[in-house]
């Protein structure tokens, strides 16, 4: 054993200096390769940070003119951020006009609303006016045309009393009667003396004897069948003297008219047509003293006081009252 742990170390042993050699070699050789791989790592890394470089530079280019575009950029938009807020203060202001035109639109539109209302309700009352104006107006034409129609009548009656006045007083003529007929009214006054005693209301004989004269000339002449038609009423009229009180005359007077009246009445000499119509026209009354007559001097007639008279009245007294109405309702009316 021995000699095998000889035999296996004298080989190693002789081979020590070679060995070494070649490692050293080796080594350099690695070294070597170490070097020229370091060198060509630098020389990359040294190639790679210059195209680095150069690519930086060419970036740091870019960024810069990015920078400035930016730059110009940010200006332009501060120059346009300044322009905008002009604008929106001109915008602002140009609202506020909007908003005042709009306030003044619908004040206006309120204002037109409430023309618009009083102008309907301003057509309504002249609408309503209108047809009350027509109303009027018609009832206005019918009341013309009835005064035009009592007009006519009017004007024909005083061509009737005109005539009866004018045939009174030449029948009264004609007849011999002393009584005097009023050209105006057709009123006629008998002789006083003959018709009452002072104090008294019994005709005397004188008295029946004139009416029983003056009636049918009188009644002749007011019931004829052409004043038939106009013919309103036939009055008696008694009057006093100034002796005494009012109301002891009045009663006087009174009874005066009603015994003339009831005289009329049982004349023998009146047909019954004529009785009926004097019914139906006839109204007696008393005056009292109200109505005297006078001297010459100024004083009472107190004979010629104590008398009758007998009076007509056509219908257009009526109708002159129916006018006046009339045109009292026409007044009334243009007033309102």
């Amino acid at each position: 054993m021995a000699a095998r742990s000889r035999n296996r170390r004298g080989p190693q042993s002789g081979d020590h200096g070679a060995h070494w050699i070649s490692y050293s070699d080796m080594m350099a050789s690695l070294l070597l390769v170490f070097v020229l791989a370091v060198v060509y790592s630098v020389y990359q890394y040294y190639s790679m940070l210059e195209i680095k470089t150069k690519q930086l530079n060419e970036q740091q280019a870019e960024l810069d003119r990015a920078t400035i575009t930016l730059v110009q950029r940010e200006e332009e938009l501060e120059a346009a951020n300044v322009t905008l807020m002009g604008k929106q203060e001109e915008l602002a202001a140009i609202q506020i006009q909007l908003d005042q035109q709009e306030n003044e639109l619908h004040a206006a539109q309120s204002a037109l609303k409430t023309k618009e209302e009083e102008q309907a309700l301003l057509q309504l009352q002249l609408a309503t006016q209108a047809d009350a104006l027509a109303a009027m107006q018609t009832v206005l034409d019918a009341q013309r045309a009835e005064m035009l129609s009592y007009q006519r009548q009017i004007d024909d009656m005083v061509g009737v009393r005109t005539k009866i006045i004018r045939e009174l007083t030449q029948a009264l003529a004609e007849a011999n009667l002393g009584a005097k007929v009023d050209q105006t009214t057709g009123d006629i006054m008998l002789e006083s003396t003959v018709f009452f005693d002072s104090n008294s209301s019994t005709i005397k004989e004188e008295g029946k004897e004139l009416l029983s004269q003056f009636l049918p000339v009188y009644l002749g002449v007011l019931l004829r069948n052409e004043y038939a038609d106009y013919m309103g009423e036939i009055v008696i009229e008694g009057h006093t003297d100034t002796a005494g009180s009012y109301l002891v005359n009045l009663r006087l007077s009174q009874t005066r008219a009603l015994s003339v009246a009831e005289y009329c009445l049982q004349m023998r000499s009146l047909s019954s047509k004529q009785i009926s119509q004097l019914q139906a026209l006839m109204t007696a009354k008393g005056r009292s003293f109200s109505d005297p007559i006078y001297k010459a001097d100024g004083t009472v007639d107190m004979d010629a006081s104590r008398r009758v008279e007998f009076k007509f009245r056509l219908k257009d007294a009526e109708m002159v009252d129916e006018m006046n109405r009339i045109l009292m309702q026409m007044e009334e009316q243009d007033k309102h």
